[in-house]
């Protein structure tokens, strides 16, 4: 008895692997419209005389809703945010924040390489960071999906090409 369920354990394992690497789930929380237009209003009343830790506070979060949100516009709004603010950022923390933030961005917007570049300096900064090592296995698990998948294609292409010539060599004969 016991085993059987050691055994459908591992099972449902396997197969929410399976199925979470076919759908593309990942961990990522995504952000509503609603959050980034909230957060924009935020901005906005910062700006309208409060301190510069506030202000700065509500940026970060503002490029914390678009890199998250589901429209690629906000996406790309919030990498150029990051990457403006990002050379003029002192402390360690907050540059590794925004780096984090940066590797979501390029991650949502699919360059994946670049992601993975900014994640790796984010564990330079600090190695046991959970969030960022989550982040990283995410990105290796999307680009060895986008492998197979691509591998699959190919395999199709030429399994058709070399249909076609079987048909035409059969037809000849």
């Amino acid at each position: 008895m016991i085993l059987a369920r050691k055994m459908e354990a591992k099972i449902g394992k396997l197969l929410d692997s399976v199925g979470s690497f076919f759908s593309g789930a990942d961990e990522i929380p995504w952000c509503d419209a609603d959050i980034v237009a909230g957060c924009e209003r935020e901005v906005a009343e910062a700006r309208k005389g409060s301190s510069e830790e506030l202000k700065s506070d509500c940026i970060m979060r503002l490029s914390w809703a678009l890199v998250h949100s589901r429209r690629p516009e906000d996406v790309q709004r919030g990498i150029a945010m990051l990457e403006t603010s990002l050379d003029g950022t002192a402390s360690p923390l907050q540059k590794r924040e925004k780096m984090y933030l940066l590797a979501v961005g390029y991650y949502r917007s699919g360059d994946y390489s670049r992601s993975r570049q900014l994640v790796e300096r984010c564990l330079e900064i600090a190695p046991e960071w959970r969030q960022a090592r989550s982040l990283k296995k995410t990105i290796a698990d999307r680009i060895t999906k986008d492998g197979v998948i691509g591998i699959g294609i190919a395999a199709t292409v030429v399994g058709v090409v070399a249909g076609g010539i079987a048909a035409a060599f059969a037809r000849k004969n």
